[in-house]
């Protein structure tokens, strides 16, 4: 393949990405005409937020990559697989598997356990009450922002919608083979776009995080699969039993990269 194919190719992709750009900035400008939010973009988030907040239990994989950049500055893409089952108003299970971790977490509706399967060990927080007070406790003790975290919560709404300045309706899409709707919202630190499943049953299929301040602009991504919405879920899946020889942590800590620490440090 010749350096100068490459190099049109190249430009013939720099150019359709200006097209694009200029299309949503137009939609945009629509948008903030009206008041920084897309009407019917705000229906189709609206109608997944409650159709998900309806759901007594479901399950989903996914799979996440995380943007990072190295020391010289080359952007690197770190692929992981993730699995979610949710039983409210109470009970969950998320086990994520890549390059950074193997971490399983697990809230009973009293404790939240995280186990790291790599290293045996595990770390507890007491967090009596709902997922959703599950999840921010997560977030305030350790630090952990769990990008996908608001789409479990009981209402998803608020969460996604936290310093959004503006949001457009781009039209329909594909992911997986599923037609979608495409929003993109713009807030004061990231900009994110979520793809929708069209008809009656809105779920999120695709949702990209873009932090749109730091150098390189890393991505979060994640494409949800196998949407299960009357899961049978076995009946000891929220309840965490210490391996043999696994060692508890007094605390729980994130590295630079976002990743929770499940190893003891010496």
């Amino acid at each position: 393949m010749s350096q100068r194919y490459l190099e049109t190719t190249a430009l013939r992709r720099v150019a359709m990405v200006g097209v694009i750009a200029l299309g949503l900035g137009l939609a945009g400008a629509h948008a903030g005409a009206a008041g920084g939010v897309d009407p019917e973009a705000d229906r189709i988030l609206k109608s997944m937020a409650s159709y998900l907040g309806t759901l007594p239990a479901f399950s989903v994989q996914g799979d996440v990559d995380d943007e990072v950049i190295d020391v010289a500055g080359q952007k690197l893409q770190l692929s992981s697989a993730a699995s979610v089952v949710v039983e409210r108003p109470g009970r969950f299970y998320a086990h994520r598997q890549g390059p950074l971790a193997d971490v399983e977490a697990i809230f009973d509706g009293k404790t939240l356990t995280l186990h790291g399967k790599r290293h045996q060990v595990y770390a507890q927080i007491e967090a009596p009450g709902t997922i959703d007070e599950a999840i921010t406790a997560l977030r305030t003790e350790t630090g952990l922002d769990a990008p996908a975290g608001d789409l479990f919560f009981a209402d998803p709404y608020p969460g996604l919608m936290t310093d959004v300045m503006s949001g457009a309706y781009i039209g329909t899409a594909y992911v997986n083979g599923v037609e979608c709707h495409h929003l993109a919202f713009r807030a004061a630190k990231v900009d994110w776009q979520i793809w929708i499943q069209t008809g009656d049953r809105p779920l999120p299929m695709k949702y990209v995080i873009t932090t749109k301040w730091l150098t390189g602009a890393p991505e979060y991504s994640v494409r949800f699969r196998d949407w299960n919405t009357e899961p049978k879920i076995d009946a000891g899946k929220f309840t965490f039993a210490p391996p043999p020889g696994a060692k508890r942590l007094e605390s729980i800590a994130v590295d630079q990269l976002g990743a929770v620490v499940t190893e003891e440090k010496p």
